[in-house]
């Protein structure tokens, strides 16, 4: 795998000469992919600059440990270090998921437990949206229905990394695995009895999409425009800006309600209809070369679930992974470390047993 890396620092050599060239940076686009790709040989070489000195290191100090025995002590205590650069060289050198580099559009919907699901939903969004703050990332609410009790029957918000992420630490890398359905335990605000209840959310996480990585003609849509309404039905716009935006070929719809007029709600149904399409090329494009990925649950079944949020024990249950801590509080003021590092460590252990021989 490590002889791979020649062939990277030619490339390597070869972004930064274009990335040198302020044409490049006319199409902020094409600059941004450039970065992300030139952000990602770095952190390679880096590793593996690193890899070839204490690999050299610790020959020389072997090399002396027979004359004086303070090499050997040295060489005692390069031993682990050099396996822990290896371990992240390799690491480095997995094939990743060709989006882990992208900024994301998660949408959370409420699903089996009425108002009580709807109320989980908005927990689930502050708690993605303190991650995200801790992160040093941006939040933007993009369209959002909201239940009669303060909840959201549905909520979409783009989440954007600042500047050029390192690799493994972009939006999409870590928060793809929170696609799927949330499950949680607790006495709803609405139950008189005191009992504890059961409900559900579901969670759609997409690689967010430029314009130039999907193709979009405007023949290929239809778009309608509709009055916005709040909770309850209640009518929250008097002006028909709401706009709803079908895909024709493949009957991908994508809606928003937010924006006052009716261009600015175009604009955002059109960036969550890319991230959609987007999302759509790349399971097609898996699926044909056969390359299994982990899916996300499109149904808000209760008993398809990837995690459980047990307020009583203040506990929090990954279904995928087996990881289970009682910080739920923690966690759901924003600290996704420990959960979403244990799916990061699952699927790299998964792509590295893909590469034995």
């Amino acid at each position: 795998m490590f002889e791979a890396v020649e062939s990277l620092a030619d490339e390597h050599a070869e972004l930064e000469t274009r990335l040198a060239d302020p044409a490049v940076h006319a199409e902020p686009s094409l600059a941004r992919r450039l970065s992300q790709r030139y952000a990602e040989l770095s952190a390679v070489l880096r590793a593996h600059a690193e890899w070839l000195a204490l690999g050299e290191d610790l020959q020389a100090a072997r090399e002396l440990s027979g004359e004086d025995e303070s090499f050997a002590a040295e060489a005692l205590e390069l031993e682990p270090r050099l396996a822990q650069a290896e371990e992240r060289l390799r690491h480095l050198l997995v094939p990743r998921d060709a989006a882990d580099g992208k900024d994301v559009i998660l949408e959370v919907k409420s699903g089996e437990g009425g108002e009580e699901s709807a109320l989980f939903a908005g927990d689930l969004l502050r708690m993605y949206t303190r991650y995200a703050e801790q992160r040093g990332w941006s939040t933007e609410v993009i369209d959002a229905t909201e239940s009669d009790l303060g909840g959201y029957k549905s909520v979409t918000v783009a989440v954007k990394a600042k500047g050029t992420p390192e690799p493994g630490e972009a939006p999409h890398a870590l928060l793809k695995f929170e696609g799927g359905v949330h499950r949680v335990q607790r006495v709803p605000v609405t139950e008189s009895q005191g009992r504890v209840h059961t409900s559900a959310a579901g969670v759609l996480v997409l690689p967010e999409a430029e314009q130039v990585d999907v193709e979009i003609h405007d023949g290929d849509l239809r778009i309608d425009v509709y009055r916005s309404s709040g909770p309850g039905g209640q009518s929250v716009n008097t002006t028909d800006s709401a706009v709803r935006i079908t895909h024709l070929p493949t009957g991908v719809v994508a809606s928003c309600q937010n924006e006052k007029s009716q261009l600015q709600n175009k604009e955002q149904a059109m960036r969550i209809l890319r991230a959609r399409l987007l999302a759509a090329a790349q399971e097609a494009a898996d699926a044909e070369a056969s390359d299994v990925r982990r899916s996300q649950i499109r149904t808000v079944d209760r008993s398809e679930r990837i995690r459980t949020y047990n307020y009583p024990e203040n506990r929090i249950s990954d279904h995928r992974t087996g990881y289970k801590s009682y910080d739920l509080d923690r966690v759901l003021d924003g600290d996704l470390g420990g959960v979403i590092g244990s799916c990061v460590e699952a699927d790299m252990a998964a792509r590295l047993d893909a590469l034995a021989p």
